[in-house]
This record gives C-alpha cells, structure tokens and sequence, in this order.
C-alpha cells in the first residue's frame, strides 16, 4: 500500500527529509508513504487555535487533491486534519494517527491518556477525541509547554514526557499516545508506568497487518 501524507505545518528541506526517514524506518513491508510539505502559505507552528484551525483547511484540500498512485490518505498530524471531514467520502482510505491509536487501546480495554506540544494542540486534540466518541475511555491531555523545535529534538522532547508520565498513571490511563507524528521515543520509555504510544508507529503496523494477504 503506498500512503500519500501532508505535513500540518510548512517544514524546511531538513525536517522534511528526517520526517520521511522516520516513515521510511518504521513503515513495515508492504507499506511506504511519501511525504509532502503542506507548502509555504501554511503555518510555521500550530501555536495557536487559527493556525490550528489553518492547517486543517490546507491540510484537507491537499488530500482531496493528491496523486492518483497514492492508495491511502494521512495527515502527518496527530490531530488527524481533515480525516473526519474526508473519511468515507472519498474512493481511497483516510487513515487518522489519532483515531487509529486511540481506537487501537479502546479495542484492547485500556484507557487512554496523550500529551501535546502546547495548549493549543491539546485543546483540539479533545475536540476531535470527542468526534470520535472516545471521551468514555479518555484520561485527558497533558501538556509540555515545548516550542516547535522540540519535534526535533528527542532528548528534550523526551525529558519533558518523563516528567508527566507519573500523573497520567495516576489518572488511571494505561496508555499514553504522544502526541506529535514526528518524535522518537526514547527506549527508556519501555520502563516507563504507563504504555507511551508512537501513534506513527502504531497506524502503520495496524495499516499493514489490515493490508496483509
């Protein structure tokens, strides 16, 4: 299956070329995607609910336009931009990171937690959690209070997550989705009280096992 996907946010060569590597480097066999820059017109950042509320649009209009190759749709977004709105309608699949990994815990029984970059990606992150249905088996979002240039850079990314790991177990969550399509988790989050979910990860082996012959 060849996935075409959409960054929510305009990139640089550099972090678009890491962002495919990334893709590149967890798609099982059988599963590729090709990374696209949402384009130089979009947000630089989701630091705020209009440029949230731009992404989706730009995000949503380059799906319905992508080449005819492409098999699957994604948005490169935990926020699943346009995948509401496009899911259903359109002659191919619209794969959500958010709804798959969330889903994926509610079928297995778990409740489920997530942390976001800032307050702006949490609040809109409810807000589709409530699209989806899955405010029952929802814990809520934690936020890290991290500038966009932590996407790339794990270690700290990593140090923040750690420090709320403690409360969301306690708030009974035993998941955890993190909640950027475009950061590694560190391997200490194995050990970790909660199960940290890769929603990247996790959408492209569900993908290719819905796929398997």
């Amino acid at each position: 299956m060849h996935i075409f996907a959409v960054t929510p946010i305009h990139v640089s060569e550099g972090e678009l070329a890491r962002r495919q590597a990334r893709y590149d480097a967890l798609c099982p066999a059988g599963v590729s995607v090709h990374l696209q820059d949402i384009g130089s017109a979009a947000p630089r950042a989701l630091d705020t609910e209009q440029q949230v509320r731009d992404s989706e649009g730009m995000v949503t209009t380059a799906l319905e336009q992508a080449p005819d190759e492409a098999d699957a749709l994604m948005p490169d977004c935990v926020l699943d931009p346009g995948v509401p709105a496009l899911a259903g309608r359109l002659d191919r699949p619209v794969f959500g990171l958010l709804r798959t990994s969330m889903a994926w815990s509610a079928l297995a029984g778990r409740r489920v937690g997530a942390v976001t970059r800032n307050q702006a990606i949490a609040d809109e992150l409810v807000r589709q959690v409530e699209v989806y249905g899955l405010t029952p088996v929802f814990t809520g979002v934690e936020v890290l209070d991290l500038d966009v240039d932590a996407i790339h850079e794990a270690d700290r990314w990593a140090a923040s997550l750690e420090a709320v790991v403690g409360r969301m177990d306690r708030a009974g969550a035993g998941d955890l989705v993190n909640g950027c399509s475009a950061v590694d988790l560190p391997e200490a989050a194995a050990a970790w009280p909660v199960r940290v979910v890769d929603p990247t990860a996790l959408t492209l082996r569900l993908v290719a096992a819905g796929e398997a012959r």
